[in-house]
């Protein structure tokens, strides 16, 4: 259920004539900001949202009848039809309501008059160093000029399905397989140093063995010289988003005060231990499964001893069980991080039993996959990239993870967009509903999506802690 003011949609932006492009750099350097007259997960089911969209940074004012606010209000649960409003330049007000825990999406984007949106162009001298790093950055930025954002009404009530009923028990049963593949003492393991800009951190390609049929965890584990004056440190792990396009390669720089293992999701043969370009082509081959990418076959994922993501677990407690067996490591505290898929691997590490102290989970995926398959079967227009569902992933959810994480790890979901549909907030505020206790935090994002941080401004970041 939604409405909207029309004589209050007036969205307005300036704009310089140029001899190349007609009004050509009115929008290169705008955005829009919106905000809701409240804090945007605080609302009550059927109580009013009045969302504010200001275009910023417009180079100019706005011609009458050239362009138009091309907006669409959709929820968790319908699926609503674009429409399109003048575009002035000014505020447009936008009034929706939910009728049921959850979140409503707002998307809008200047169309021009045959309805295409406004793209911006690159306007900086790209003969110049600092104009070639602009210019780059430009390229792998969103060129819209866009909102993409929401609220949620009664978010605390928001529950995520039911767990397989032998969850604990499966998972018990593919950890001892770790227990049966002993990790080697440092000066035995599989490794090799590479170069490091830091001085006063040494850094190590490395090969640990997992289960047997698993991929090893392999990455790069930094270690302060420090260590050697006898000198002890927290541990953490670091692990990536999703992808395989390219060979993991060391960061030329580290933190001196804490022992990282940052490991690749798929135990890839490194260049430092002999990885050859056809070790990497093999493995970009060999992780597909029935011409899917990894981790998106559901008859693969049907079984959870067969899904791409079991090993992708069990190299996770692997990381953690290595990095407690250094002898630099302070014997408390043990950390995790990463964002996407890496956010996902972190809810797993924090609660697969090992003692996780801090946990930075950010746009975590996969946070109630049966939701998201909901979605792909409406073909919702806020659908994003999903994984089909097939039994077996149930017992990778973030959300029922997320029940296993102990009251002593802090767990902080560090960035959740509420314009993120591949990480949805409906998803991403099951999986922080779920973790025990008080001993979390949670900041909700206004406008933005998975990838596209709005500019800062006040209103941008709404930050949860302890309650859910």
């Amino acid at each position: 259920m939604h409405h909207t003011k029309p004589a209050a949609c007036a969205f307005m932006a300036a704009l310089a004539f140029t001899a190349t492009t007609a009004f050509a750099g009115l929008f290169d350097k705008a955005w829009i900001k919106g905000t809701t007259d409240k804090d945007p997960v605080s609302y009550k089911v059927g109580e009013e949202m009045t969302f504010t969209l200001t275009p910023m940074g417009l180079d100019g004012e706005v011609p009458a009848g050239e362009y138009s606010l091309m907006v669409r209000r959709s929820d968790d649960f319908a699926y609503g039809a674009e429409e399109k409003f003048p575009f002035d330049g000014k505020p447009f007000v936008y009034k929706t309501k939910i009728d049921k825990p959850g979140f409503v999406r707002l998307e809008a984007y200047v169309v021009d008059r045959n309805g295409k949106r406004v793209k911006k162009q690159f306007t900086g001298d790209a003969t110049t160093p600092e104009g070639r790093k602009a210019m780059n950055k430009f390229e792998k930025a969103k060129k819209d000029v866009f909102f993409d954002g929401g609220a949620g009404a009664e978010i605390e009530k928001l529950a995520a399905p039911e767990e397989p009923k032998d969850f604990d028990a499966y998972w018990k049963k593919q950890f001892a397989r770790l227990d049966n593949v002993k990790i080697p003492s440092f000066d035995k393991l599989e490794k090799a140093e590479v170069e490091q800009k830091n001085p006063r951190i040494r850094t190590y390609a490395v090969s640990i063995p997992c289960a047997d049929g698993i991929r090893p965890v392999t990455g790069y584990l930094s270690i302060p010289k420090a260590v050697d004056e006898g000198k002890k440190f927290p541990v953490r792990l670091e692990t990536h988003g999703y992808g395989s396009s390219s060979v993991h390669m060391p960061s030329p720089w580290g933190t001196d005060q804490e022992i990282v293992l940052n490991i690749n999701a798929h135990g890839m043969k490194l260049p430092a231990l002999g990885g050859t370009d056809a070790d990497f082509e093999e493995l970009k081959t060999s992780i597909k499964s029935n011409g899917k990418s990894y981790a998106f076959d559901p008859e693969q994922n049907k079984d959870p001893t067969t899904a791409y993501f079991n090993g992708m677990v069990l190299r996770v407690k692997r990381g953690l069980q290595f990095l407690k067996t250094l002898d630099g490591w302070n014997g408390k505290d043990v950390r995790a991080n990463g964002g996407s898929q890496g956010g996902l691997q972190t809810i797993w590490a924090a609660g697969c039993g090992e003692g996780v102290l801090r946990a930075n989970s950010d746009i975590t995926w996969c946070c109630d996959l049966p939701y998201n398959q909901m979605r792909l079967e409406k073909k919702a227009a806020t659908a994003g990239w999903y994984i089909p569902w097939s039994p077996g992933l149930a017992y990778f959810d973030a959300a029922t993870w997320a029940k296993r994480i102990p009251t002593t790890c802090r767990t902080n979901v560090t960035r959740a967009g509420l314009g993120d549909y591949t990480c949805p907030p409906m998803g991403i505020a099951k999986m922080y509903n779920n973790i025990p206790g008080t001993n979390k935090s949670i900041r909700w994002v206004q406008g933005s999506e998975h990838g596209y941080v709005p500019p800062e401004y006040a209103g941008r970041d709404f930050m949860k802690e302890g309650a859910k």
